[in-house]
């Protein structure tokens, strides 16, 4: 069943931009609507079994200065109630009224609704500017004036939400796991994270590690669309090195993605970014082989802010990169001192709820 949840601080006119929007998309779909609180908190209450499978389609309407108090409180349902959206798979329209926050929200709804048991297929978010100026580019591209761009896109994605089944573990026998990271194995808490995890999984899965420390890896230099377009065509990167080859035919070669990402500065690390830019090539050739395949995070904070790393991929591989985002992708710890992982509350077993998600 798709369940349209509209989330609005006022009482929309059908002509407004918002309304009409949604009117085109939901035209001739059979949908139910839920658009206050207390029926939100009323779904979300009720048992897993008969949410299972749902369609979620989150569509939020922001306000001139950007901001919607009544999103704040769905938002706070979502985390308030454990586990509440567990089964059900997402998609997100976020209509701004000014030039700020429709993709910071976005990220931020995912991520907490991905916590929650929200499964999302890559590139689950439809964001708007007050302006349209975000569809510039795509209107460009396809023809059309800036209002139809954003209208097309919100079809494709209900329509892309509909046909998306949760993930089944592969017919061959192993899962193949490419775990990246840029940590040293004598001090990383996030390394020592990643071995309870790998011996949870009890060789059931093929696991590929590749570090890319020591300068390695050449951040993207923003080649000329054409020179990027060629050599993706190729599998390929004009800067070459360890992206191509290596982590390249990693990818094609993985069911699931693991970055190993540290917390050092409220951010991915540098190495992590770099990789992200670089994979730019590869998914022009890719497209449709990066939405069969899912992203997990693990995020080792030194104090706090692992929800805004954990964010910070899903805009880039989720938003972006079109990777299958999994219910629960990200483990998220706060350790500092050395080896402090360890003595995590029920570590363990976190460890071990996450190797079977990898493996599932």
């Amino acid at each position: 069943m798709l369940y349209v949840l509209k989330i609005s601080d006022k009482q929309d006119s059908a002509d407004s931009r918002f309304a009409k929007i949604l009117a085109a998309a939901l035209q001739d779909k059979t949908y139910k609507l839920i658009t206050n609180l207390p029926d939100f908190t009323a779904w979300c209450s009720k048992p897993a079994a008969q949410k299972y499978g749902s369609k979620l389609f989150f569509a939020l309407q922001l306000p001139p200065a950007g901001i919607s108090t009544n999103y704040v409180l769905w938002l706070n349902t979502i985390i308030a109630i454990p586990n509440c959206l567990e089964g059900c798979i997402g998609s997100v329209l976020i209509d701004g009224g000014s030039e700020f926050f429709t993709k910071k929200l976005g990220r931020e709804l995912i991520w907490a609704a991905n916590a929650a048991g929200c499964c999302f297929p890559g590139k689950p978010l439809v964001e708007a500017t007050g302006s349209l100026a975000n569809f510039n580019i795509l209107a460009q591209i396809q023809g059309l004036d800036n209002f139809a761009a954003y209208q097309k896109s919100v079809l494709q994605l209900i329509e892309k939400l509909q046909r998306f089944q949760l993930p089944i573990r592969p017919t061959h026998n192993k899962q193949h796991l490419l775990v990246l990271h840029a940590s040293s194995h004598q001090t990383s808490n996030t390394l020592l994270l990643w071995k309870l995890i790998r011996k949870a999984l009890e060789e059931k899965a093929e696991v590929e590690e590749i570090s890319l420390r020591n300068g390695e890896l050449v951040d993207c230099n923003g080649c000329a669309y054409e020179t990027c377009l060629h050599f993706g065509e190729k599998g390929s990167c004009f800067y070459g090195g360890v992206m191509v080859d290596k982590v390249y035919p990693a990818i094609k070669r993985c069911d699931n993605i693991i970055l190993l990402c540290p917390n050092y500065n409220d951010a991915v690390s540098a190495n992590l970014t770099a990789f992200i830019n670089r994979l730019t090539a590869l998914f022009r050739q890719d497209f449709a082989s990066f939405a069969t395949k899912k992203v997990f995070a693990l995020v080792v904070s030194g104090y706090s802010g692992g929800d805004i790393v954990a964010e910070q991929v899903i805009g880039a591989l989720n938003c972006n990169k079109n990777f299958i985002l999994p219910a629960h992708f990200a483990l998220i710890e706060t350790a500092n001192a050395p080896q402090s992982v360890l003595r995590c509350q029920d570590i363990e077993a976190r460890a071990n709820a996450m190797a079977q998600r990898l493996l599932h």
